[in-house]
């Protein structure tokens, strides 16, 4: 994230079994941890800014019991740090579940590993089924973000000071000390992506940067006016607070050297949908309570990539609804692919060089 791309791209979900791709055709992605350290290298050579996990500690089930193997993620982010040399790689963590000087420690312990490059993506929590595992209660919206704001401010003291007493309504921390402190004495950058009202005042309170949903609209003149209005909006917040704000989208890229290549592929993934566990998500979530028609639409979004933005076409398609997303005024994007080792490669080839001459990125430097 420490470079000079006006437009940051990261990959999204590679430490899950499936990745984002709901689907039970034989190439999806394995996630093995073999799988991953070559995904991060490939990536870091190709100059991509970020990796983001999934925090997953249960499968959703179906036919393919999608999502069901994961990474730990600062486990996951760690090991890959120490295989590469530039991208950052963010831990995806649920606050109810790290106590906050454990979680302050490990997450250090990466950033030094990687000297600087090791994020922060922060959950509050919302996933039962899981949280029952740990016999934890998320409760209700307003507490979890009461809550996830006592860890971060927790969080924030133990990586600046030492010999701290921390008395919140949640954490009741004695005689804290804790060295080192992050490298170079800078904090981790610090994402978020709630979509409730509270995820977002949360993220604009706390965080570098907030994940939002950017939904192409049929207006050819401006495709994301809505995602441009949110933008313009989260970072107008942020600034009356005295900080700055980066705007983040999530897609699911599928691209081929011609348009009906593509098309061709994501009518295959779909035809080979694992609908049981897209079933098992929208109750998990409790979706299915919702008028039909917009349950059958969250139902074929989460077909497609789990609510991604679909970006589906050749090379030149592609970048240009990647820069139609920055000019609404977001910062980069994280996105998956059905086998990401497979499909990276010529997104690398074809899709960042076009790129690098719309000006939204800058060549990979050479390695040091």
């Amino acid at each position: 994230m420490y470079n000079d791309n006006a437009f940051k791209l990261g990959l999204f979900g590679a430490n899950c079994s499936s990745g984002r791709a709901v689907t039970m055709v034989p190439e999806r992605w394995r996630a093995s941890w073999r799988d991953n350290v070559a995904l991060a290298q490939m990536a870091d050579d190709a100059g991509l800014d970020f990796l983001l996990p999934i925090g997953r500690w249960k499968g959703y089930g179906g036919d393919t019991d999608y999502q069901g193997a994961t990474f730990e993620t600062i486990t996951w982010a760690t090991g890959l740090l120490a295989q590469t040399k530039r991208i950052t790689v963010f831990g995806t963590v649920h606050a109810p579940l790290f106590p906050p000087i454990i979680a302050a420690k490990q997450m250090v312990t990466a950033d030094h590993v990687g000297e600087g490059r090791f994020g922060l993506n922060i959950v509050c929590g919302w996933n039962e089924g899981e949280f029952d595992m740990f016999g934890v209660q998320p409760g209700d919206h307003e507490r979890r973000y009461a809550q996830g704001q006592e860890w971060i401010d927790a969080l924030s003291r133990i990586w600046t000071e030492d010999d701290f007493d921390f008395d919140g309504a949640t954490f009741h921390l004695h005689g804290v000390r804790a060295k080192p402190k992050p490298w170079h004495a800078t904090r981790p950058l610090i994402m978020n992506a709630g979509s409730s009202p509270d995820g977002k005042a949360f993220a604009i309170r706390n965080c570098d940067a907030l994940f939002t949903t950017a939904r192409r609209a049929t207006d050819e003149e401006a495709p994301f006016e809505e995602a441009a209005r949110d933008v313009v909006a989260a970072k107008e917040q942020a600034r009356a607070q005295g900080r700055e704000i980066g705007v983040y989208c999530v897609g699911v890229v599928t691209v081929r050297p011609t348009q009906r290549e593509a098309d061709d592929y994501v009518q295959h993934v779909e035809d080979n949908t694992d609908w049981n566990a897209v079933d098992s998500i929208m109750e998990m979530k409790g979706l299915n309570e919702r008028p039909p028609e917009i349950r059958e639409r969250i139902r074929a979004g989460y077909a497609r990539g789990m609510g991604g933005l679909p970006l589906t076409g050749t090379p030149d398609s592609i970048a240009a609804s990647l820069a139609q997303i920055a000019r609404a005024g977001l910062n980069g994007i994280a996105i998956s692919f059905v086998n990401y080792t497979d499909e990276l490669p010529f997104f690398r080839d074809e899709v960042l060089p076009r790129l690098e001459r719309l000006g939204l990125r800058t060549p990979a430097p050479e390695a040091p």
